[in-house]
């Protein structure tokens, strides 16, 4: 199996919902370095969010939230991965993951045992004149 790309951006919190904020307020500040529009970002913000209860809701107790942002031209890769016991799944009916895969695009989550992540990719309608990023 190929090893995963590097992230362009890590950032790594406890996995509690104090600190959903900083990683919401990242998430956007890159955002807004990729020119997306203010609701593209507005969008983002919404999806970290629900994606972040979706992750601590697994985590272990002490266990750190991960938060790898891969950045392309008009689209950012968001992965938020905790410590988990066992191999739990998403209830693909629950709130959480319904307002996430309609604000995201390619949403999955993945379980192995001793860890849990949600990834999706947030696209922008805005990418005219957009070569690359360059932080």
């Amino acid at each position: 199996m190929p090893a995963e790309p590097r992230a362009d951006v890590e950032l790594r919190v406890p996995a509690a919902g104090a600190y959903a904020a900083v990683v919401r307020t990242t998430a956007a500040g890159l955002a807004a370095r990729l020119d997306f529009t203010i609701d593209d970002i507005e969008d983002l913000r919404i999806a970290i969010g629900e994606a972040i209860a979706l992750t601590i809701a697994e985590a272990d107790d002490g266990a750190d939230l991960v938060c790898a942002f891969h950045l392309h031209t008009g689209a950012m890769q968001v992965e938020l991965s905790t410590g988990a016991a066992g191999q739990p799944e998403v209830d693909p009916d629950g709130f959480a993951w319904q307002v996430l895969d309609t604000m995201a695009d390619d949403v999955r989550a993945e379980s192995s045992p001793g860890r849990f992540a949600v990834r999706f990719t947030i696209s922008s309608d805005v990418t005219a004149g957009a070569t690359g990023v360059e932080l």
